[in-house]
């Protein structure tokens, strides 16, 4: 499969790309905004696109000719304000499915955030951040794609254990980005997590296994 990663520059992002590029399965195409990023990236031999989510639907549907799936990873940040988390984090994502149905790319999986689905569990500190989620969420469940959302815990930068929980159960916690990046590649032909929504935190469960028992 020829996987587009949006926010291939992102610390999840980032290992996403790498562990396509690893695999005998898929091959990455990663989705940057600056020309640097990109020629970094190709002497890597990693094939790139430059496009920005606050570009045009029809702008977006053009670096999706010729991709199988996408994954979803971008963010605007935590430096950012309200109006740039709804621009990319809202807008950006729902353009996006919107790009891959007209480019007639089915396979969607959609990096979201544990608890976005329940308002009252909403941080007030960052609650333009989860509304944001929640209704990309909801957008993705309504398109036409063959969707996976996957709501990871407090994301950390430690070392990846391999090991997780997901389910649809609520349960907060943590997990290393490094795990997020793997479960997100595991999902991508893994059936039963075909059109569902799953919390992700670390746990005793080996991700393949996880991803199957869904």
């Amino acid at each position: 499969m020829r996987v587009l990663v949006v926010g291939a520059n992102g610390q999840i992002g980032q290992k996403v790309v790498k562990l396509i590029q690893e695999s005998e399965e898929h091959s990455p195409v990663a989705m940057v905004r600056k020309n640097e990023q990109k020629e970094s990236l190709e002497k890597e031999g990693i094939d790139a696109v430059l496009a920005n989510l606050e570009d045009s639907v029809d702008e977006l549907a053009k670096v999706l000719q010729g991709v199988d799936g996408v994954i979803f990873t971008a963010g605007s940040g935590g430096s950012t304000g309200a109006d740039k988390t709804l621009l990319i984090d809202l807008d950006g994502a729902i353009k996006m499915m919107e790009a891959s149905e007209q480019a007639g790319v089915e396979r969607f999986v959609l990096i979201s955030a544990i608890g976005a689905d329940k308002r009252e569990n909403w941080s007030e500190e960052i609650k333009s951040y989860y509304v944001a989620k929640y209704y990309a969420d909801k957008a993705l469940e309504q398109s036409k794609l063959n969707y996976t959302i996957i709501r990871p815990g407090a994301l950390i930068n430690e070392p990846g254990t391999g090991n997780v929980w997901a389910g649809t159960d609520f349960e907060y916690g943590k997990i290393p980005r490094e795990d997020v990046a793997r479960t997100v590649v595991a999902s991508l032909t893994a059936e039963p997590t075909y059109r569902k929504a799953f919390n992700l935190i670390s746990g005793d469960t080996k991700i393949d296994a996880a991803v199957k028992n869904l």
